[in-house]
């Protein structure tokens, strides 16, 4: 019996409403005064709400759409929510920041629409073609918004190098999608796995799924597709940077989990070593990295390096069927905890930048305890958070990635996984240090969004640290329909 048109839709309503509101909202902006763009900002904000909304009524339900192609269970709805969160933050962090900044232009919050749009659509995705087509949705408006302070030459560097590079590692994509369909005669993941599992797995299916890996790899910023990282985190404009290392990533890590666990768990064998080493070399090299620099937004791109290790570190063990679930919902806590804290971290550095690129090195945070101790005391949480120690969700999310990496025999992986914890207590201490042990004058940017930002994400960080199981059961729930 064929599905009903209006349920193939439902499937990805969510995305129909926001890309509806996204062209609405560019057709209003026009008759929005120039030093009104707030207004612009406002209505991104509420459209993100009403999207989020109906994701959340969503809870519970599934089905397909468009002969397979894109599914709506568990797994999409929890990320799309994520996604649709960090949207909100977004604009929340840029709503004072572009107009301090002097690049308050209203195409900014459209361009983030379209961009959270695609990486709903990549959480949704149970097709190949979709998830090129989400990856190129989602891309190319971060490309534009990387670019968006001109003509300031670092943003606009920052830009071209995000667009040359992410063209390069999205043809490694289409280029793999080739293969696996060359192998299998299947885009869908469901083709995929029936084939692969009957016996049609071979070289060149392998090498097609390595191609795609290597594209995500780009996106998540794992070593070695991690090049682009600090310097396109710097050049950006800061809010842009909060956003993109935080929405991204979620969209990558989203892809990965569903394209690996549903199309190539009969390839476990040859790609768990390589997952392995990938997870370990993003781990060591972002922390390691990170520990000579000065400048804190460089610095928290080799952060946003490391702890893509420590999220890939739960595909490790995915070919192991009695640990897979619970390591890939020990994936989805970490993501939690990741945004949380990261939109936090950057909401500080956003307060405390300055025009022209000033108040962005670490010495710059001197005497930010004794003048500002609120600020001092949320920054000290976040940092906490990313080394893992307690009583932060830092910690508890580490603690379930240990323990499921463990559970599924990588003992080594784990040990990694502490030692680089305990260097990254290096870096993230030295900006703990400035605050409360150097003298300084800093001067706060006061913007109420900044502020509520910075004191939701720190409480949030800290609360949820006591009662983690509900968050936890969540991201089981959401994974159990994978499999």
């Amino acid at each position: 019996m064929t599905q009903p048109e209006y349920t193939e839709y439902y499937t990805i309503l969510p995305l129909i409403i926001l890309v509806i509101w996204a062209c609405l909202l560019l057709l209003v902006d026009l008759f929005i005064p120039k030093d009104r763009k707030g207004i612009t900002g406002f209505l991104a904000a509420m459209g993100l709400a009403l999207t989020l909304g109906y994701s959340i009524s969503q809870i519970g339900r599934e089905g397909t759409g468009f002969n397979g192609m894109v599914v709506l269970d568990g797994f999409s709805t929890f990320i799309n929510i994520l996604i649709l969160i960090s949207g909100l933050l977004g604009i929340s962090l840029a709503y004072g920041y572009v107009k301090r900044m002097g690049i308050e232009r209203g195409e900014y919050y459209t361009l983030l629409l379209f961009s959270v749009t695609g990486m709903m659509l990549m959480a949704q995705a149970a097709d190949l073609i979709i998830v090129f087509l989400a990856l190129e949705l989602l891309s190319i408006p971060l490309y534009v918004l990387a670019a968006f302070a001109r003509p300031n030459l670092q943003s606009e560097e920052a830009g071209v190098k995000y667009f040359l590079l992410g063209a390069f590692a999205t043809g490694f994509v289409v280029y793999g999608t080739a293969l696996v369909f060359g192998a299998t005669g299947q885009t869908s993941f469901s083709g995929i796995f029936s084939a692969a599992s009957g016996g049609t797995s071979g070289l060149l299916l392998t090498i097609g799924a390595a191609l795609i890996l290597v594209g995500f790899g780009f996106k998540v910023a794992a070593v070695p597709f991690h090049m682009w990282t600090p310097d396109v985190y710097q050049g950006s404009p800061t809010a842009v940077t909060a956003f993109m290392s935080s929405g991204a990533k979620i969209a990558g890590f989203a892809a990965l989990l569903r394209v690996f666990a549903t199309a190539f768990p009969a390839l476990s064998a040859d790609l768990t070593n390589i997952l392995w080493v990938l997870a370990a070399l993003t781990m060591i090299v972002g922390n390691l990295t990170a520990i000579s620099q000065t400048n804190i937004k460089r610095m928290l791109a080799y952060s946003s390096i490391a702890h893509a290790g420590y999220i890939l570190m739960a595909f490790v063990p995915y070919g192991n069927k009695d640990v897979t679930s619970i390591s890939i919902a020990a994936g989805l806590f970490y993501l939690v905890t990741y945004v949380l804290t990261n939109f936090g971290t950057w909401a500080v550095v956003i307060a405390l930048e300055k025009a022209e690129g000033r108040g962005l090195e670490i010495a710059d945070y001197a005497g930010i305890a004794k003048k500002y101790p609120a600020l001092a005391a949320a920054m000290t949480v976040f940092m906490l958070s990313f080394i893992g120690f307690p009583p932060t969700l830092g910690m508890v999310g580490k603690f379930y990635l240990f323990r499921a990496v463990i559970a599924g025999g990588y003992s080594g992986l784990a040990i990694i996984g502490v030692v680089t914890s305990l260097v990254s207590a290096y870096y993230y201490l030295r900006v703990v240090v400035n605050m409360y042990m150097r003298e300084g004058d800093p001067v706060l940017e006061q913007e109420s969004w900044l502020g509520l930002t910075t004191a939701f994400t720190a409480i949030l960080t800290v609360a949820l640290s006591f009662v983690p199981q509900w968050l936890f059961l969540l991201a089981s729930t959401a994974v159990f329909r994978l499999f």
